[in-house]
C-alpha cells in the first residue's frame, strides 16, 4: 500500500478500534524490546534505540527531549521556509563589508604597528549579523518594539563597515579606527576598538568585551523587559533581545552562569547566537571533540530550545543521498581541529581523510577537487537561507529562550594567512596573496594595481547595494547600533523636606547605618511618584541587612506568581512573590545581581523609563568578585546606588578574613564616574543620597554611587550647624563635625564611617593628656583625591592657582593629621601629599580575622587608644609634647606593640 493509502486506512477507523490497535502496537514493540534485552543484552537495545534516532533525523524529525542530536541542521531543507530577501545582492552586500572591515584593520595597523583590531571574527560572523540587519532587528524607530542587540565585540569592524555603507560613518571616520586621542585624518572622530558607549554615546548601547559580559547583561536585559511589563511601568511588546556571542567565550563562567534563569523565568523575548568558527585565540576551542554538540547539551541541560546550523547549502544533496546513514555516522565522528584542517587545506584533503570509506566515496563520486573544496567552506552560519530559517523559528518559539549554534570559517574568505588558521585571531595584516585571494573571493572590484593602497570599496550611494540596505534598515525601524536616550533628567526627585527626619539624629537609640538605608528605602518606596521606580536587588541577604519587612511590603518578583502558602504566612514579614513585586531577590549570585543593576539603571536610555537600582551586596562580594560588569556598567552609563553592607574590615565582627571587606573602596577608585561614600550617620547617607537622586535623575548626570553602610550599632547625632556648610563637606568628602575646645597642642583626627565613633572617642582620650583635637568626618576619599589631582593639574597645565578642597578646608585648624579608616592605609594616603602637614594614616592592612570589634581593631591598631597615641607621637615628632607624654599614654592606654606589623600576620 502506498503511504496515502494506510492514511486513509487509519482514519477510515473508528476512535475504539485505533486504541484496540494502538494497545496490541504497543504490547509488539515492548515484546520485541523485551525478546533483544534478554537475548543480546542492553547494548543492543541501546544500538537499535540509536538507529530509530538516527532514522528520525533522516527523516527531518528532532526529538527535544535529547541532550544531544546527531550533527545536521535542527532544521532539514524540506522544512526551510522561503526567503524574503534578495540573496544575492545579501551575498555582495555581506562580502563589501567583510573588505572594508579587513581594511580598516590592515590600514590601522600599517599607519601605527600594533594598534591592534580584529579581521578573522567579523569575517566568521558576517552573514549571521545580515541576516538580522535585513530581515529581523527592529531599530529604534519601532518604538517599544525595538530590539536589543549585543553584537560580538571583536566584530566591530563589521559594524563600522555597514555604518559607512549607511552614510553613519565617514572614510574619514574608518581611517580613524583605534586613534581616539588623537585622530590622523582630519574631518572625523576616533572611532572606539570595540562597542563602548562612554566613548561613542550616539553609536553603541551594550559593551560586550571582556568576554562574557555580553551573555548575562543579555539575559537580564530580557528578563528587566519583563519586570517591567509585569509591573506596568512599559507595556507588553514583542521586543527580543539578542546577544552575539563566540564559541571559546563559552569557557567564561559569566557565560553560562545564568542560562538557568532565562529557562526559569521562560524568556522567549532572548535569542543567543553562538558564532561557533570553532576558534580561540591560541588554537581550536574543542579540537578533540565538537563544541556545538557541547554547547547543545549545555543549553538543552538548561531548558533553552537549540537551532544547529552546522551544513550549509552545498551539503544537502549529499545528506538527502545518504539513506543508510554512512554519512551522518562520519559526520558524528568528525571533531573540530580535523573540521578546521578541511576548510583550511580544501577539497583534497576532504576526499582523502573524511570520505574515507567505500561507502562515502561512492556519495561523491564525479565530483571534483574544486567541488569538495566549496563543500569545505559550505557552513550552515555563512547560509543565507539556513540562517534565516533559523532566525525565523527562534523569533516564533515561544516558552523559552532560544540559542542558535551556527557552524562557521575564522577568516571566512580572508585568504591563505588567515582563513581557518590558529593563527586568525591574531592577524592584523594582510599578504599580497590575501588580498588577490580575499579580493577574488568576496567578488570585490578593484584592479589589481590598487590593492597595494589597501582601498576601501563603496560601491556608491546609489547603486542597488546601498538602497537595498538602507531599505532594508528604513523598514525595520532605523539603524542599528544606535544609542538614544531617552530619558534626559527632569524627574520631580524629593528634596530636602522628605530627608529632614533623619537629619535629626536616632534620637539616643542605637542604630547601624543599614538600618537607616532600610528606613530611608522604605521611605522612598512609599513615595507617590518615586516610589514605583525604585528597583532593591538583593543576592539572597535580605534578612542579613534587615530588609525582611520590605519584602512583606512591595514583594519579590516572580513572574509565576506565588503558587504556595509561606510558612511564615499570617506574619508582619512573610515572605511574598508576586507578579508585580518590586524586589529582585536573585539568589546568591552577585554577577547576576549586578546584571540587574545595569539593566535598571540603563532603562532611562533604553525605554525612557528611569527606574532607580538599589543594589545591596555583602561589601566583601561587591566591587572585588564583580568589577568587570562594574567597569561595564561605567561604560555605558548606568545609574543608581550601589551599598556595601556588612562593610569595613573591623566592623563585621566575627565572620573573619573572607567576609571582612577592607579594599571595596580601593576598587572604586577604578571607575572615573563611580562616586565612593563612607557615612557614619544616617544624616550624611540621607544627604549623599538626595544629592545621587538629584544628579542622576534631574540632572540627568552619568553618574554612579557606592556607599559603604555597616552593622555596628551606635548612637547617630543630629546634623551639626551650619547644616548647609555641612552638606558641602558631606559631599566633598570632608567636614568639621566636632571642634576642640580649650588650650594646649592642636592635632585633627579623621574619621570614616564606622571608624568615626573611635575618633570621637580618641578625642576624649587626647584631652587626658592636654591635647586639643578636631574630629572630622571623611565620608570620601576618593571625591577628595580627584579635587586634589584636577587642583593640581590646574596648577601644573592652566595656571590657575586653585587650593585643593582637602588643603583649603584645614585653613585656620592648626597640627597634624591622623587619619583611620577600616580600610586600607592606601585610602587615607591618596591625599597626604596634599595636605601639606604631617600626616599618620590608620588602616587595616592585612588577613581579617575572627574576633569581636574591640579585639580587631586593636589589632588593626584603629580604635581610640591607637588614634590617640599616633596622634601625641606626630606631635612628639614636632616638639610640641615630651617623649614622657609618649611613654605614659603607651602605658595607660594599655598598647600592646607588636613588631610585626598586621599586614605580615
Amino acid at each position: 500500500m502506498t503511504e496515502r493509502a494506510l492514511k486513509e486506512a487509519w482514519m477510515a477507523l473508528s476512535p475504539e478500534e485505533r486504541a484496540r490497535f494502538l494497545e496490541v502496537e504497543n504490547r509488539e514493540w515492548v515484546e520485541s524490546l523485551e525478546y533483544v534485552l534478554q537475548v543480546e543484552g542492553f547494548e543492543r537495545v541501546e544500538e537499535l534505540l540509536r538507529l530509530l534516532d538516527e532514522y528520525l533525523y533522516l527523516q527531518g524529525y528532532f526529538p527535544q527531549n535529547r541532550l544531544s542530536t546527531p550533527y545536521l541542521n535542527t532544521i532539514p531543507k524540506e522544512k526551510e521556509p522561503p526567503y524574503p530577501g534578495d540573496m544575492e545582492l545579501e551575498r555582495r552586500i555581506a562580502n563589501i563589508l567583510r573588505w572594508n572591515a579587513a581594511m580598516m584593520v590592515v590600514r590601522a595597523n600599517q599607519k601605527a604597528d600594533g594598534i591592534g583590531g580584529h579581521i578573522s571574527t567579523y569575517a566568521s560572523i558576517a552573514e549571521l549579523f545580515e541576516v538580522g540587519f535585513n530581515h529581523f532587528f527592529r531599530g529604534p524607530e519601532a518604538g517599544l518594539d525595538r530590539d536589543l542587540v549585543f553584537f560580538q565585540g571583536h566584530a566591530s569592524p563589521g559594524i563600522y563597515a555597514r555604518a559607512f555603507l549607511e552614510g553613519r560613518l565617514s572614510e574619514a571616520e574608518l581611517e580613524n579606527f583605534r586613534r581616539e586621542v588623537h585622530p590622523p585624518v582630519p574631518g572625523g572622530r576616533g572611532l572606539s576598538s570595540y562597542p563602548h558607549p562612554w566613548l561613542m554615546p550616539d553609536f553603541w548601547e551594550f559593551p560586550t568585551v571582556s568576554m562574557g559580559l555580553g551573555p548575562i547583561q543579555a539575559i537580564y536585559q530580557a528578563r528587566f523587559m519583563r519586570y517591567l511589563e509585569d509591573r506596568g511601568l512599559k507595556p507588553k511588546s514583542s521586543a527580543k533581545v539578542w546577544a552575539f556571542l563566540g564559541d571559546g567565550e563559552h569557557d567564561e563562567p559569566e557565560t553560562v552562569g545564568a542560562l538557568h534563569l532565562a529557562a526559569r523565568e521562560n524568556l522567549d523575548n532572548l535569542i543567543f547566537v553562538v558564532n561557533c568558527n570553532l576558534q580561540r585565540l591560541d588554537g581550536p576551542v574543542r579540537g578533540n571533540s565538537k563544541i556545538i554538540q557541547e554547547l547543545e547539551r549545555l543549553y538543552r541541560g538548561a531548558g533553552w530550545r537549540v537551532i544547529k546550523i552546522v551544513w550549509g547549502s552545498a551539503w544537502d544533496a549529499l545528506i538527502a543521498k545518504d539513506k543508510e546513514g554512512h554519512l551522518l555516522r562520519r559526520f558524528e565522528a568528525l571533531v573540530d581541529g580535523e573540521s578546521q584542517r578541511y576548510a583550511a587545506f580544501g577539497g583534497k584533503e576532504l576526499r582523502e581523510r573524511f570520505f574515507n570509506t567505500p561507502e562515502l566515496k561512492r556519495l561523491i563520486e564525479g565530483m571534483t577537487d574544486e567541488e569538495l573544496t566549496e563543500l569545505t567552506r559550505s557552513r550552515g552560519g555563512h547560509d543565507l537561507k539556513k540562517i534565516y530559517a533559523a532566525y525565523k523559528a527562534a523569533v516564533e518559539h515561544k516558552g523559552s529562550p532560544v540559542v542558535i549554534l551556527a557552524r562557521t570559517i575564522k577568516g571566512y574568505g580572508m585568504g591563505p594567512t588567515a582563513m581557518a588558521k590558529n593563527v586568525a585571531h591574531q592577524v592584523k595584516k594582510l599578504t599580497e596573496e590575501d588580498l588577490k585571494e580575499a579580493r577574488a573571493f568576496l567578488g570585490i572590484p578593484i584592479p589589481e594595481e590598487k590593492l597595494k593602497d589597501l582601498p576601501y570599496y563603496h560601491p556608491g550611494e546609489d547603486s542597488p547595494e546601498v538602497r537595498y540596505l538602507k531599505e532594508r534598515r528604513m523598514a525595520l525601524g532605523g539603524f542599528l547600533p544606535e544609542r538614544r536616550v531617552r530619558f534626559q533628567g527632569g524627574l520631580e526627585v524629593p528634596g530636602e523636606d522628605f530627608f529632614l527626619e533623619f537629619y535629626e539624629g536616632s534620637g539616643g537609640r542605637e542604630i547601624s547605618t543599614t538600618m537607616a538605608f532600610v528606613r530611608i528605602l522604605a521611605k522612598l518606596l512609599r513615595h507617590p511618584t518615586l516610589g514605583k521606580l525604585i528597583v532593591p536587588i538583593v543576592p539572597d541577604e535580605a534578612r542579613t541587612f534587615g530588609m525582611e519587612a520590605l519584602i512583606a511590603q512591595v514583594g519579590v518578583y516572580s513572574p509565576q506568581g506565588q503558587l504556595y502558602i509561606p510558612v511564615d504566612a499570617g506574619t508582619l514579614t512573610a515572605y511574598k512573590e508576586s507578579k508585580e513585586g518590586q524586589i529582585l531577590e536573585e539568589g546568591i549570585t552577585e554577577a547576576g545581581a549586578m546584571a540587574d543593576f545595569i539593566a535598571a539603571g540603563t532603562a532611562y536610555a533604553h525605554w525612557g523609563i528611569p527606574t532607580i537600582p538599589f543594589l545591596i551586596t555583602y561589601s566583601m562580594f561587591g566591587l572585588q568578585r564583580i568589577g568587570d560588569l562594574v567597569w561595564a556598567a561605567a561604560d555605558q552609563r548606568t545609574r543608581g546606588f550601589l551599598l556595601g553592607a556588612t562593610a569595613g574590615r573591623t566592623t563585621l565582627l566575627g565572620e573573619g578574613l573572607q567576609h571582612q571587606d577592607g579594599q571595596s573602596h580601593i576598587y572604586a577608585l577604578a571607575a572615573p564616574n563611580l562616586l565612593a561614600y563612607d557615612p557614619a550617620f544616617a544624616y550624611e547617607f540621607a544627604v549623599i543620597l538626595e544629592d545621587g537622586l538629584t544628579r542622576m535623575y534631574g540632572k540627568g548626570e552619568d553618574v554612579f554611587y557606592y556607599i559603604t553602610i555597616e552593622n555596628e550599632n551606635y548612637v547617630h547625632p543630629p546634623m551639626p550647624e551650619p547644616r548647609e556648610q555641612v552638606k558641602e563637606g558631606i559631599l566633598k568628602g570632608l567636614y568639621l563635625f566636632r571642634k576642640g575646645e580649650g588650650k594646649g597642642p592642636r592635632v585633627q583626627l579623621w574619621g570614616a564611617g564606622p571608624i568615626l565613633p573611635e575618633t570621637i572617642r580618641a578625642q576624649e582620650l587626647l584631652a587626658q593628656y592636654g591635647v586639643v583635637a578636631d574630629v572630622w568626618s571623611a565620608t570620601s576619599y576618593k571625591a577628595l583625591y580627584y579635587d586634589a589631582i584636577e587642583a593640581e593639574r590646574e596648577r601644573r597645565l592652566l595656571g590657575k592657582a586653585r587650593k585643593p578642597y582637602v588643603k583649603a578646608v584645614l585653613e585656620g585648624h592648626e597640627g597634624p593629621v591622623v587619619a583611620a579608616t577600616d580600610y586600607l592605609k592606601a585610602l587615607p594616603n591618596l591625599v597626604r601629599d596634599y595636605v601639606d602637614r604631617p600626616f599618620c594614616a590608620l588602616g587595616t592592612d592585612g588577613f581579617g580575622r575572627s574576633d569581636t570589634r574591640e579585639a580587631l581593631r586593636d589589632f588593626f591598631e584603629v580604635d581610640a587608644r591607637h588614634i590617640a597615641y599616633a596622634a601625641l607621637a606626630l606631635l612628639q615628632e614636632e616638639g610640641k609634647v615630651g617623649a614622657e607624654v609618649l611613654e605614659k599614654a603607651r602605658a595607660e592606654l594599655g598598647l600592646k606593640l607588636e613588631e610585626v606589623p598586621p599586614h605580615r600576620r
